[in-house]
């Protein structure tokens, strides 16, 4: 089958998907207080802890990513079964799972086993950008939860941190996501922070040159340095992906990746890869009202990735453990 015709195809089932059976009043009579419940809650956590919007963000995107928005990186692991939560990627979203064990805590008590763990975490993702400052979009509902979750899917499809421009247009492809989405979602990079382990190759030993990546800014370089030094005890340490305004979600991304300053790999080879991916982020550094439009769209394109609807799955009563357990 011609390769052009699969995409367009996935994308046709995935809007498909999207309108039939995802809608944004899905909980208007069965849950009519579910909005305000999780941005009440998110707020609240946004305020005391800044920081965990972006992880709240990430696990959305992590979820839809693997096998689809089915609550599974929220599963426990169950020793000898590890599932998502084990996969490196996800190592750092203690906090974001506490928000959500919160907000579930609340919804079960007005609305008893009626909104599922994968609609909570498209509906949380969006208030933790708006309490960030970023923009509004309308999140459809009608997703149910899965009773399964797998590391190694989860360890296969998150895009690497070391991603060429190449293997992250393929991964994205293969979700039905466009360049043009693709460059859209990477801007969620504009909150939040990654671990110095993550960096280390581009500041001491770029493709094992025993050198720093050339891309990287002279400034940046320094100071990427001073919080995570050649050991293997700062590998822990954390570091802002977006130099200016990392709590705050703005274009600010762009403009970083525009003068050399994208922490990761995976975001500067977005504008030094010539092609439609830097076309893309000259736009969004100069215009945030055409990025914050087109992330909204693409949070609604991404939230409807294979979703489990109508009698698949479940709704979980807790979003660590399939209802059997409980």
């Amino acid at each position: 089958m011609d390769r052009a015709f699969f995409l367009v195809l996935i994308l046709a089932v995935i809007d498909w998907s999207l309108e039939e059976h995802l809608t944004p009043d899905f909980y208007q009579d069965s849950c009519p207080n579910l909005e305000t419940t999780v941005r009440e809650t998110v707020n609240k956590f946004v305020q005391d802890e800044p920081g965990i919007a972006a992880s709240l963000l990430r696990l959305h995107f992590h979820d839809c990513f693997v096998t689809g928005c089915d609550a599974s990186i929220l599963l426990d692991d169950v020793p000898p079964r590890l599932g998502e939560k084990s996969a490196p990627p996800n190592s750092n979203f203690f906090r974001a799972y506490e928000v959500i064990d919160d907000v579930k805590f609340q919804l079960e008590q007005i609305c008893d086993g009626v909104v599922s763990c994968a609609d909570l975490l498209a509906l949380a993702a969006r208030e933790a950008v708006i309490a960030s400052h970023g923009p509004h979009w309308k999140v459809h509902y009608g997703r149910r939860d899965t009773t399964v979750a797998s590391l190694a899917a989860a360890a296969q499809d998150i895009p690497f941190a070391n991603a060429t421009t190449q293997e992250l247009i393929t991964r994205f492809e293969n979700k039905g996501l466009s360049v043009d989405e693709m460059v859209a979602l990477s801007g969620a990079h504009t909150i939040g922070q990654t671990r110095c382990a993550v960096v280390k190759d581009r500041l001491y030993d770029f493709m094992g040159t025993g050198q720093p990546d050339p891309a990287l800014d002279k400034d940046l370089l320094q100071s990427l340095r001073e919080s995570c030094p050649d050991t293997p005890s700062s590998d822990e340490n954390f570091s802002p992906l977006d130099s200016q305004t990392p709590l705050r979600f703005d274009n600010a991304y762009f403009t970083d990746l525009r003068s050399g300053r994208g922490v990761l790999r995976s975001d500067q080879v977005l504008y030094s890869t010539p092609g439609a991916t830097k076309s893309a982020v000259h736009i969004y550094s100069g215009d945030s009202s055409q990025f914050f439009e087109d992330f909204g769209r693409a949070m609604i394109k991404l939230g409807g990735l294979t979703p489990l609807t109508g009698k698949e799955g479940e709704i979980r009563r807790s979003c660590r453990f399939p209802n059997r357990w409980i």
